[in-house]
């Protein structure tokens, strides 16, 4: 995209990258609108939508079942985008690359598959800082196979507690699932490590990589783990698309998750014979123009560069944290060593619903709630928080503009 890098040149850096995103300059706004609701999901650049519409411009036709040559088009270009992802994540096949609806359907995916092979008293490990994606279908599971259910604690800084996660793990644990990183605290987790003790007691690790490959780089090699999941959305991609990856031979021992088209060897009235992965779990007609979408969000971040994003964002974080710890009345939830561009706070006699209400007419978009983290709020004692989430079109100059429409917001609410 550019050879300019974050350290040469930090101002160039921002320009040039604001510069690939339409919506940061939308007509339409009355005014410029600082968009710190990454966490949610992300703006597109422009490479991403014209992806998607030249796809379906000039490439549309159904994949894998024509001889066609617009089917055969539409069929290279999926499947080239299903090799971009592997090698995305450092996967060692593309055929470990299951395409999605996106991570949630990815980790429902793997709880029904696995629930399959668990019986009565096997148990499933969460941790408490799980978005509601990667904790409600594995609570689900145990509640239908009667498995006991285990969560894992943080402490006060937001940092897993790994002595209380050694202590949840035994002969009976089946599946643990924990996320790369919280979308409400920013802590990134010690997967690697993690994946040690799971493996020690020979249960299967499932990552909910939602928050990860678009902050820092993610190599499911080096991780260790069995399961990691992605979602288009969050990492510059279009809605609907994600990707589950898996060890192919786990994939392969997997039974199907959905039945239909595409998904299977031979049909018969007696017998159904399945495809191995991943035409085994992509059962019906898939999001083609997603995927392809998908994978150009994945060849934008790459030639910005991990190592510009990773300054850029630790900058911006650092110099947010530093603003807003002038606020006598703000209370920061979650402080990790180790974490990305996420702050999520509180302001003492303030309603965080008033503070985002106020921040929205000041032209300041961010997250107000529990995030999908109820159990971790619960911890916190607090009902929600505000976040603001960072990304890399982000800067000190939106920072400055945020800190100070909610110093003006909490002088108004706090009479």
């Amino acid at each position: 995209m550019t050879d300019l890098s974050y350290a040469k040149d930090p101002k160039k850096w921002e320009q040039s990258i604001r510069s690939k995103f339409p919506y940061l300059s939308n007509p339409s706004f009355a005014k410029p609108v600082v968009y710190f609701d990454n966490g949610a999901s992300s703006q597109k650049p422009a490479e991403v939508l014209e992806s998607v519409d030249q796809f379906y411009r000039l490439h549309y036709a159904n994949v894998h079942r024509g001889i066609h040559r617009l089917s055969q088009e539409a069929t290279q270009a999926f499947e080239e985008a299903r090799s971009e992802m592997a090698t995305f994540l450092h996967a060692t096949t593309s055929s470990e690359i299951i395409f999605t609806k996106g991570l949630t359907e990815g980790v429902n995916l793997l709880a029904s598959c696995l629930g399959k092979n668990l019986v009565e008293g096997d148990e499933v490990v969460v941790t408490i800082m799980e978005h509601h994606s990667n904790f409600v279908p594995w609570q689900i599971l145990c509640e239908e196979k009667k498995l006991k259910f285990r969560v894992v604690h943080v402490d006060e800084s937001g940092t897993l507690d790994l002595d209380h996660f050694q202590k949840q793990l035994n002969a009976k644990t089946k599946v643990v699932a924990v996320n790369h990183v919280s979308n409400t605290l920013g802590t990134i987790n010690p997967i690697s490590r993690i994946a040690d003790m799971v493996h020690e007691v020979g249960a299967t690790l499932v990552v909910d990589g939602a928050q990860a490959p678009h902050h820092f780089p993610v190599d499911v090699q080096q991780l260790k783990c069995d399961f990691y999941l992605v979602t288009g959305h969050k990492m510059y991609g279009p809605t609907g698309i994600g990707v589950l990856w898996g060890k192919e031979n786990l994939l392969n021992q997997l039974p199907p998750y959905h039945g239909g088209g595409e998904m299977v060897d031979q049909v018969s009235v007696e017998k159904t014979t399945y495809k191995e992965s991943p035409a085994r779990f992509e059962a019906g007609t898939p999001n083609i123009a997603g995927a392809v979408g998908l994978a150009k969000a994945a060849r934008f971040i790459a030639s910005v560069g991990y190592e510009s994003i990773i300054e850029h964002e630790r900058e911006l974080l650092d110099y947010a944290q530093a603003k807003l710890s002038s606020i006598p009345e703000l209370r920061f939830i979650g402080q990790a060593k180790s974490k990305v561009g996420v702050i999520s706070f509180v302001v003492e006699g303030c309603h965080p619903q008033d503070i985002a209400t106020l921040l929205d007419q000041d032209g300041v978009a961010l997250r107000v709630g529990h995030h999908c983290t109820q159990p971790l709020h619960t911890f916190f004692h607090i009902q929600g928080s505000i976040r603001a989430s960072f990304a890399m079109y982000n800067t000190k100059d939106e920072v400055d503009h945020f800190v100070h429409a909610l110093q003006k917001t909490i002088r108004m609410l706090i009479v």
